[in-house]
């Protein structure tokens, strides 16, 4: 770490193309299609191995994920490419979704697969290490597991070995759903029981050593969660906690790093009404005075610790966009550095090595997907190691900023505004109020995300609103707790929205009868509901994978999650009354609702209900409502020709009810799709 201070203190400059901005393949003063928003990341999840000479990272090659090795030691060599990371779309599929290092030789992946259990459909997570040497990839634990092995508890990088939690058919059937722990060979496969199931534990907890020293349980009918403790190798579990949370926010105390004192762990709590960062004494649960606390907003759990994992160097904070505080004070002088040369906010540390020489930053503003660069501190150097996007690369689209609105009630209301950057000062502009899923605990921020629909949107010239409504997590229990009383979901949550509406007309920013709203999962249950309760305020609704029918929904929640869980949605005296599928005999918005087939969240009888009573409801199919039922399509719009779909539906529906350019207007030329060639970079 001192080589890294003796870098920037000497004035060490900074090599590669940092601060170049290169032109995207598809030109920067044209409007992009929408459907290159929907393009699947060109470079994901960049990971360096612990001595710092490999990077493993994830690749697209014609919409095509592929798991790679860059080679360091090896400057302008082309990445060995070793497994397929797409998602699944039919039974037997496995699909790559999570990988890290297990010493300097191995690669440990997280694979998924759905699979036929009994005539249903179901998830299996499993685990297997790649060597680089053998070029093999070798299965971890799968004999006698069920439905999950993949929740890694420790990596022991020296011993090539892992601390597992996995599920086995070892104890029963009535223990299936239970985790054992097992201490895994990640060069072999072999492993041994280190911890047998315990009928009340769902998660084990393990320090820094790789020692279990907590678990929690949780009661999927009373909704207690039960967190046991014990202080070494040596004692037995017992609890110290169990206690519901009927506000589902997060209030129990979960050890999130073990310090090296006894009985000391790091913890987030929101006893205060914001989360904050505690020490905690876990023999007694007493909770000291707060480590670290940032007035205004929640610490969401981005505690970043020392390579060990017992030391805390720093906390990680989503403000209007994402935020890191430093403890260690070369840490401090590092962000500083960066911040200068690049703008506070702008460049954010994703993986490091052991010894801290060598650093990968991402690298781009709220409006640029950004690029990946590799910083070396013994050299004081900076050089790409790729974008994250294959045609934008580091190209600045539209402008964002974080806009408080005051609600009808006199509640302020935190929206993210994406203005269209091919209408600089125009005014009364069309606008797409884009409504974020959850919707507790949850919230948008300034960034240009995995899922840029608000730059899709703006891009053909429509002003995109995203209001962080009442119930939106990051801003303190007390905001949330306003969306869960009774009078807040699907109502005082729709006015929210609604406000938004009428506050950017006020100054002229938007032309309130030019006004649409779109969102997916509660997004597009808000979205129908607004079509449904609030017709005059959209001209046009555009609803993915929504709930339409809550007691529909609330009896599927408590077969699948349980009773106390059920209970996480709606929160309506009588949820009947906010189910727009129970209200299609009135006028509606015009609405587009689109789902997926294999969408495991929202069961598809959920838009089938919803389509089935508009029609009997004498509402017209492509006039009043239009359905696009996708049949690869998940929770997630996994795939580029999925979420393709999606934003160019949601295009034209906006085209027929509310286009961006009225007769008169001037438009920006548009740019044609990338070629072949551009998308198999």
């Amino acid at each position: 770490m001192k080589a890294i201070v003796g870098a920037l203190l000497l004035g060490a400059a900074l090599t590669g193309t940092a601060s170049a901005a290169p032109v995207p393949a598809t030109g920067a003063n044209a409007i992009l299609p929408i459907a290159e928003f929907g393009r699947r990341p060109f470079m994901a999840q960049p990971r360096i191995s612990p001595d710092g000479t490999k990077i493993v990272v994830q690749m697209s090659r014609s919409g095509k994920g592929f798991l790679g090795i860059i080679d360091l030691e090896k400057p302008g060599s082309a990445p060995d490419f070793f497994l397929a990371t797409n998602e699944f779309r039919d039974l037997g599929d496995r699909d790559v979704i999570a990988w890290r290092w297990v010493g300097n030789d191995d690669v440990v992946v997280t694979m998924r697969s759905r699979e036929d259990v009994y005539g249903q459909r179901a998830d299996i997570w499993r685990l297997a290490a790649y060597n680089l040497k053998t070029k093999q990839l070798t299965p971890l634990a799968w004999d006698g597991a069920t439905g999950d092995a993949s929740s890694i508890l420790h990596i022991d990088h020296d011993k090539g070995k892992i601390l597992l939690a996995r599920m086995s058919n070892a104890y029963g059937t009535e223990m299936w759903q239970r985790y054992e722990v097992v201490l895994v060979d990640v060069h072999t496969g072999k492993f041994e029981v280190v911890q047998r199931p315990n009928p009340v534990v769902d998660d084990w907890i393990a320090d820094g050593n790789g020692v279990i020293r907590a678990a929690v349980g949780n009661n999927e009918d009373s909704g207690k969660q039960r967190l046991m403790y014990r202080s070494g190798p040596n004692e037995q579990l017992h609890t110290v906690a169990n206690s519901a949370d009927p506000t589902f926010t997060e209030g129990q105390i979960v050890p999130r790093v073990f310090l090296d004192e006894p009985d000391m762990v790091l913890a987030l709590s929101n006893k205060d009404g914001y989360r904050k960062l505690y020490k905690v004494n876990m023999k007694t649960m007493t909770v000291g005075a707060p480590v670290f606390e940032r007035p205004g907003y929640d610490i969401e759990g981005g505690v970043i610790t020392n390579f060990e994992r017992n030391k805390l160097i720093g906390v990680s904070v989503e403000e209007t966009g994402d935020r890191e505080y430093w403890f260690d004070p070369d840490w401090k002088l590092i962000q500083r550095n960066m911040d200068e040369r690049f703008g506070a906010g702008n460049a954010h540390i994703v993986s490091r090595d052991r010894k801290d020489e060598r650093l990968i930053f991402h690298v781009g503003s709220p409006s640029q997907p950004g690029a990946f660069y590799l910083y070396d501190t013994r050299k004081g150097s900076l050089a790409l190691v790729g974008y994250v996007h294959p045609t934008f690369k580091d190209a600045t689209l539209n402008p964002m900023s974080t806009v408080v609105y005051t609600a009808r009630d006199g509640i302020k209301i935190p929206a993210v505004v994406t203005m269209p950057r091919h209408r600089p000062g125009e005014k009364n502009l069309p606008v797409v109020v884009l409504v974020h899923g959850g919707p507790f605990g949850v919230r948008q921020k300034e960034e240009f995300g995995a899922f840029p629909w608000h730059q899709a949107l703006a891009e053909q010239g429509y002003v995109v609103i995203e209001p962080n409504y009442r119930g939106s997590g990051g801003y303190g229990k007390q905001f949330v707790l306003l969306g869960r009383r009774p009078d807040g979901y699907g109502n005082r949550m729709q006015d929210d929205l609604n406000d938004a509406v009428a506050w950017f007309a006020k100054d002229g920013t938007i032309d309130a009868k030019r006004a649409c709203i779109m969102g997916w999962s509660y997004g597009g249950y808000a979205t129908a509901r607004g079509a449904q309760r609030d017709p005059d305020v959209w001209r046009c609704a555009i609803a993915g994978a929504g709930v339409y029918d809550f007691p529909m929904m609330t009896a599927w929640d408590t077969r699948n999650l349980g009773k106390f869980n059920a209970k996480f949605q709606a929160t309506a005296a009588n949820p009947e009354d906010i189910s727009p599928a129970r209200h299609v005999n009135g006028k509606w918005a015009p609405i587009l609702i689109v789902a997926g087939l294999r969408d495991q969240r929202i069961p598809i009888e959920q838009p089938h209900t919803l389509v089935s009573r508009l029609k009997a409801a004498g509402k017209v199919e492509d006039q009043d409502f239009r359905y696009v039922e996708q049949k690869q399509g998940t929770h997630n719009l996994p795939y580029e020709d999925v979420a393709a779909q999606w934003l160019e539906e949601a295009n034209a529906w906006l085209a027929k009810w509310n286009p961006a350019y009225l007769p008169g207007e001037r438009k920006a030329a548009a740019a044609e799709p990338a070629g072949t060639a551009a998308r198999g970079r």
